[in-house]
């Protein structure tokens, strides 16, 4: 098992192709893809042979409960396609059975951590429909702000859409004023001067 981050509760490790069976559970629930794709199902072809092959190569983390070993969805950390490295984008999808417990925060959190404070990014950004609140709620949470909202084509359009979607972001400097880069620093400190 290939650990990417670790919180108190979460262990985010990278996707294998084992996790196929994990993937189509999470990705067939109504609620979990309704302010996805309004919740159809997703062909397990889909999953194995366009889905996981892709979180596989790219910036997407199985999010494991470190007290049970429980899968409990996924988050990501990536640039969208073309876009730029030092912008990655947040995203995470979670079993309603994690919903409300503040998993989503603690690994968005983590990966913001990561972005800035190893990565080097200079903004880290998240986008949701606008109508769905506990993704946008984590997003605060996180210390992220609204930035636009925008209205692009569905092809399909599904329950929602047509208020648009959300833009939130982080910048490094937003990020160093939280404190949230001193641990980091501290650490680097103590390693410099022989004490870690």
């Amino acid at each position: 098992m290939e650990i990417y981050s670790e919180t108190d509760r979460l262990i985010l490790r990278r996707f294998t192709g084992a996790d196929a069976d994990l993937l189509f559970e999470l990705h067939n629930d109504p609620d979990v893809m309704r302010f996805l794709n309004g919740g159809k199902p997703t062909p397990r072809d889909v999953i194995v042979n366009e889905t996981l092959p892709r979180y596989v190569s790219s910036g997407f983390f199985a999010a494991i409960e470190r007290s049970t070993g429980a899968f409990l969805g996924w988050f990501h950390l990536r640039p969208p396609e073309g876009g730029d490295p030092a912008e990655p984008e947040l995203g995470y999808r979670l079993h309603k059975s994690a919903w409300g417990r503040g998993y989503g925060t603690e690994g968005s959190l983590a990966l913001i951590g990561k972005a800035f404070g190893e990565l080097g990014a200079r903004r880290v950004f998240a986008t949701t429909m606008a109508v769905n609140q506990g993704s946008r709620r984590v997003m605060e949470k996180c210390g992220l702000r609204h930035v636009r909202t925008h209205f692009d084509h569905w092809p399909e359009p599904i329950e929602g859409s047509e208020e648009g979607e959300v833009e939130y972001e982080i910048l490094r400097s937003d990020w160093e004023a939280r404190g949230e880069a001193r641990p980091a620093r501290d650490e680097a400190v103590r390693r410099s001067r022989g004490q870690g």
